[in-house]
This record gives structure tokens, sequence and C-alpha cells, in this order.
């Protein structure tokens, strides 16, 4: 092939300075490559020429053969508009252009035959094709014709400076012309005939100038399923690459502490699934690769006492180790949950936090660096310079979508080997996003909940049903439960009628009057001891309503607490909405989760409330927030995990994803070095593409 795709766009006839300059700001085309895989939002059926008179009032897209044969100017508010007048032998339509008239009057040649396209607007007894697409028939005619036209994204300033629709095509044009349309195969011919995909060239012809809807159909899916496929095989190449280069700390004894802790002191059995997951960590503690695992598991499934075996592993074997959580009142909780479990086999641990003193800093320091400290709990204060470790073997991070990717590791850095990672996360992750955003990463799962844990039900009840509510309310403190109430807003939004906190902290106060009853309050605007002391009067019992805005969302356990109502239900999304039901459902006692609305509801709020209180299981309830929101917001910003591809869609195209995960999974397990004659042209591919584009450019 003469061409090279990494030809700057400058050098593509008919483009020029110009326009290569708008390609690049508007587009992000900058080479012949880029340009290629523009993709087209949608296709046109271009087969069809309407006559003026059988034009219909409605707005579709029609296409006419006639002439212009003149024009006018029109005065109008603001400057004034082009108006030219288009014939057939039927009759004739108004052009109008509001902008660029004077390069319209130049370049548009009068009573000569003009093939025009656009949308059909009717106004005052006129039909007119407001800034139509404008091709002579002597050209339209000689053209790289295709039933479909494609239809390219699109901007503003486009459009402004001329660049329209047609102008993209023509440009697609040539660059087919230039390359002659031959392209080179990226894909092994095993693949290619075991799943019956057409060829590199054959899909990007049929992409941009589609002979009919099978090619179409058969072209996506072979682009898509090659676009997923390498990003596949970059994943699990690294992490396979990972596991050969980056040697861990082989922790070969499951000693005393484990034994003793796992015979005497487990407070609970263990479920299948937390035994299942210990396996996996251990195989990989044990192994000489460094441990890179993903541990996800719903609200209350277990995850902690998975962390604390694992890092007892550690200590058997002569090593510290540390968890890091997002929040001071995580860091607390962790703290608080592993220091009864320490005492009883005498392991020392300390916590570090912003708030620590600079005593108990210093002494922390000391302790930690002469190993005589063997677990410390931590917010971000763990990733500080000052902190040393005498030997970290193990470094959990829990809610890690919290932390950046450089703030990870950093952690690593702590050692002269990096230490074993485990990440928690209590978010379940759709499997199309864990496959391609945690792709690298191995992952376990919990999906069971332990013994005796009763499923929260869930209802939702409309305002009307108010009077209701609170009586099941008194009934369930009768029998000395504990109550949550969450609020979207602490402040009125001027245009959101919503209840807000503080309104309904008063009507709940008339509700459940002193000395009856004792309500705590808790909002993101309070001093953090403030909250504190609230939070705590909660906790032991000496309140029996919390009112609150979200900040109770991560992490507050009090077993007594049975009802979760959340106000204004529909304002939140569905992880939310599911985070917030696991705060209540931790004690033996059923609990209630009560979703409380208006009776207007968008279709996305139906179906979120809908989800809710159909289920309760995390992947299900992930899977159709990520179909709600798309990937970029359920992410969060720091992981940013929006897949920035050219032609699949992660949430429409999931059966392509798993499929070319197995695929590059198949490949790498039969040739981990792409070295054999069939995988020559992946491998090539493979570092074509690493050369001009990384992963990290998909995934942002």
């Amino acid at each position: 092939m003469s061409t090279n795709l990494q030809t700057p766009i400058d050098y593509l006839k008919g483009v020029g300075p110009n326009r290569a300059d708008l390609l690049r700001s508007e587009l992000g085309i900058h080479t012949f490559q880029d340009l290629i895989n523009l993709f087209p939002n949608r296709y046109l059926d271009r087969t069809k020429y309407y006559k003026i008179s059988n034009l219909q009032r409605n707005s579709a897209e029609v296409q006419i053969v006639g002439k212009v044969i003149g024009f006018k100017e029109v005065a109008q508010k603001r400057g004034k508009r082009l108006v030219g007048t288009f014939e057939d032998d039927t009759g004739r339509i108004e052009l109008v252009w509001f902008r660029g008239q004077k390069w319209i009057r130049d370049s548009i040649k009068i009573n000569t035959p003009y093939v025009i396209f656009g949308k059909v607007n009717w106004f005052n007894g006129t039909f007119s094709l407001p800034h139509p697409d404008l091709e002579l028939l002597s050209e339209h005619e000689q053209n790289l014709r295709s039933s479909m036209q494609a239809i390219y994204p699109s901007t503003e300033k486009l459009s402004n400076k001329g660049v329209t629709n047609r102008v993209l095509t023509k440009i697609m044009q040539s660059l087919f012309l230039e390359t002659k349309g031959r392209f080179k195969e990226t894909l092994s011919e095993n693949l290619i005939s075991e799943l019956k995909l057409v060829s590199k060239s054959e899909a990007l012809f049929n992409i941009h100038f589609p002979k009919n809807q099978e090619l179409l159909t058969r072209s996506e899916f072979r682009l898509k399923f090659e676009e997923l496929f390498y990003i596949q095989l970059q994943l699990i190449l690294k992490n396979l690459i990972h596991k050969s280069k980056i040697k861990g700390f082989p922790f070969e004894s499951v000693g005393n502490y484990f034994n003793t802790f796992y015979k005497d002191h487990l407070p609970f059995d263990l479920t299948n699934a937390q035994k299942r997951v210990l396996k996996e960590i251990r195989q990989d503690l044990g192994s000489n690769a460094q441990m890179n695992r993903l541990l996800q598991g719903d609200v209350g499934s277990g995850k902690t006492i998975v962390a604390f075996m694992s890092m007892i592993m550690a200590l058997d074997n002569g090593f510290q180790a540390c968890l890091m959580a997002p929040t001071e009142i995580l860091s607390v909780q962790h703290y608080q949950g592993l220091s009864e479990l320490c005492n009883k086999l005498n392991i020392s641990i300390s916590r570090l936090s912003g708030s620590s003193t600079a005593s108990e800093r210093r002494k922390i320091h000391e302790s930690l660096e002469n190993g005589d400290l063997q677990i410390l709990i931590g917010t971000h204060a763990l990733l500080e310079d000052k902190v040393k470790f005498k030997n970290l073997g193990l470094a959990i991070i829990d809610e890690q979508h919290r932390f950046g990717v450089a703030q990870r590791s950093k952690l690593w850095k702590k050692n002269t080997s990096p230490p074993h990672i485990l990440v928690m996360t209590a978010t379940p992750i759709p499997r199309t996003l864990a496959m391609s955003v945690y792709g690298d990463l191995d992952i376990s799962i919990i999906d069971e909940l332990p013994p005796g844990r009763q499923i929260i039900k869930t209802v939702h009840r409309f305002d009307k049903n108010r009077l209701k509510v609170l009586r099941f309310i008194r009934d369930e403190i009768d029998k000395g439960r504990q109550i949550y109430i969450v609020y979207p807003l602490i402040q009125e939004s001027e245009k959101l009628d919503y209840k807000d906190l503080m309104d309904g902290y008063e009507s709940i106060v008339r509700d459940f009057p002193l000395p009856k009853y004792q309500i705590s309050i808790v909002h993101g605007k309070m001093k953090p001891a403030d909250k504190e002391y609230e939070m705590q009067r909660f906790v032991k019992g000496q309140t029996q309503i919390m009112v609150a805005t979200t900040v109770i969302e991560v992490g507050v356990n009090v077993p007594n607490a049975s009802v979760m109502v959340i106000e204004s239900a529909e304002r939140f999304g569905l992880s939310q909405l599911h985070q917030l039901r696991g705060r209540v459902g931790r004690g033996a006692e059923q609990s209630f989760c009560i979703l409380m609305t208006g009776h207007k509801l968008s279709q996305n709020s139906k179906t979120r409330l809908e989800t809710m209180t159909r289920t309760s299981d995390g992947f299900e309830i992930a899977e159709v927030d990520l179909r709600l929101r798309g990937p970029g917001d359920i992410m969060g910003t720091q992981q940013s995990g929006v897949l920035n591809l050219k032609i699949a869609d992660i949430i429409k195209d999931k059966d392509i994803l798993q499929s070319s995960r197995f695929y590059a999974k198949r490949i790498l397990n039969s040739d981990p070095s792409l070295g054999s004659v069939e995988n020559k042209t992946i491998l090539q591919t493979y570092r074509q593409l690493s050369k001009y584009k990384n992963i990290w450019n998909y995934i942002s």
C-alpha cells in the first residue's frame, strides 16, 4: 500500500491549510488514519428523487433535480438573507441562506442542472429549503455513489465555515481514491474465517459508502470487533507482562496468625464466596508475581474480613500491611472493626489521618520504620513522603475509584519492591465496564450475603401516602428500631420545589415531638466535630431518627437501624439509591427501604424506582445504571473510564465486547508473545497501535 496513513491531513486533495486546521481543532483529525476513522452517525437514503409538485408538508429530507434561475436579498431584523429560486419541470421552490451569502452567490452557476438535498420547510404558502446541499448533476453522476449516504459528526463552527456533510463526503472520497481503497489487513486469517468477517478494506469502504444494508451491518460488526479486540489484547497483555516482570514477595507460609484467627476468633462462618475469593488471593500471594486484584462485593457482603485475613497472611510472612480509605469516617470505622480483631491476636495496629497530632505522627513514623507497627489504617495521609515502612507486603485500597492512578503508584514506591495490591469496592461494576476499564486487574467477586442477612423490603410510595408511612415509622420505633430519613438538598433550590432538609426536619420534629422522640441531623455544611457528635448519638441509640443528606452514603454501620426513608427519591441516581439502602439491614431484624416521590416522574426515574423495588442484586442494578447513564458518569472523574471509542459502544455492543475478550484471551493463552506465523498480522497491528495510540488514549 503506497499511501502512508500517518500522512498529515493537510496533504489530502481538497483539504488545504484552513480546512486542515478546522478538522484538527473541531474533530481531532490530524492524519489520513484519523479521517478514515471518522465514522458516520447515521445514513440517509439517496436513491429517491422528488418532483417539486409532489412535496409534502412534513420535515422529511428530499432530493430534487433542477436549476437555480435567480437570487434576491431579503432584509430581516438582523442583517439579510439570500433567497434563490429553484425550479424543475413541475414547479418552483425557494432556497434560503442566512450566512455565507457572498461565497454561495459566487460559486453557484445560474441555469445549470444541480441536485439539491435538504429538509423541506412550509411557510406562508410556499416550500423552502434552508442551507441545502448542492451538487452539480454532472458531478453527482460521477461520484462514488451509494444508495445510503453517510452523515458525519459535525460542529457549528464547521458548518459556519462551509465544511458541510457534502464537503466531508468529498474529502472522504479523495482519501479512498488516494489509497485506491486498499487498506492493510489487521486481523489474522484464522479469526477472519472463524468469525466470517468481511476484510478490512471492504469494511471501511462499506462503512463510508454502503452498497446495501447487509454489507453495512457486517462492516460495522467487523470494525467494532477489531476495536474492542485490540483494547482487550492490550489489557490482557499488560496483566501477563505485569505478572512476568513485576516480582512480588512470595508469601510461602500460612502461619500462626492466620490459623489461630481461623480456628479461634472468626466471628462467623465464611460464605462460599468469601472462601473462593480468599483462595484466589492466596494463590496470588503465593506465586512469584505481584498481586493486582480487584475485589468487588455488594454492601455488607463481608469484604472487610477477607481484607483482614489477607493482611494477616502478610504478617505471617514477616511483612507489614496497610489499608487506605477515601474518607476519615471510613478509616475510623475500619480501624475500630480491625482493632478488635487485632487485640485478640496481639497484633499492633494504628490509624493515621489528616487530623492526627504531631506526636501521634512521630510515634507512627518511628514504629513503622523499625517494623514494630504491623498494620496501618489511614486516608490519603498514608501517601505522604514521610510515611516509610520497614517492609510493606500488602496494600489494600478501599473504594479505589476515589483515588487516581498516580496516587496508587505512590504506594508502590514505599518499598524497594512493590507490595501486593488489593483494591476493594462496594460499588458493583457492570461486567462490561470491568472488562474494559479494569481489564488489567484480576477480578474477584463476593456474590452472596452472609447467612441470616434478610433481603431489605423496598417499596415506592407517593407523597399522598405520607401519613401511612409516618404511622409505620412510629411502629418501628416502638419496637426499639432506628430510622434514617435522607434528603437530596440542604437549601431550597429556586427551581426545584423539593422538600428540602430543613423543611423536612421541622415537619419531622412536629410529627415526632420531644421528649418521647430524639432526632439527629447531619449535613455537609456542619463542622466535622458537630457531625461526628450527631453521628455518635445515633450510633449509641440516644436518638431514634437520623435526618441527613447523602453524607451517610458510605460506611456508617448501625445494626439497629431498620428503616431507610429516601425523600424525593427520583432525584437520586441508581447506584446512590442502592448504596443508601445498604445502610440498613445490618442486623438480624427485617429492614425496609421506602422511596418517597412526587407524582410527576420521568421515564428514567420510573425505571430506577422499578429496578430498586424489583431487585437487590448490585450487579444487575449497575447494568441498568450503565444503560441509563452511559459509561462516563459511572466511573467518576478520577478514573474517568469514558472509553473514547471510535465506533463500538460498550453498552450496546457488550456481546461483541465479550466475544473480543474471549478471542484475545484464547490467542494469548496459546501464543503469549504473538510470535507464531498465524498471529504475525495481529502482532504488527498491535505494535503499530501501541506506537501511535496507547490503551490509555481509550481509557482517558
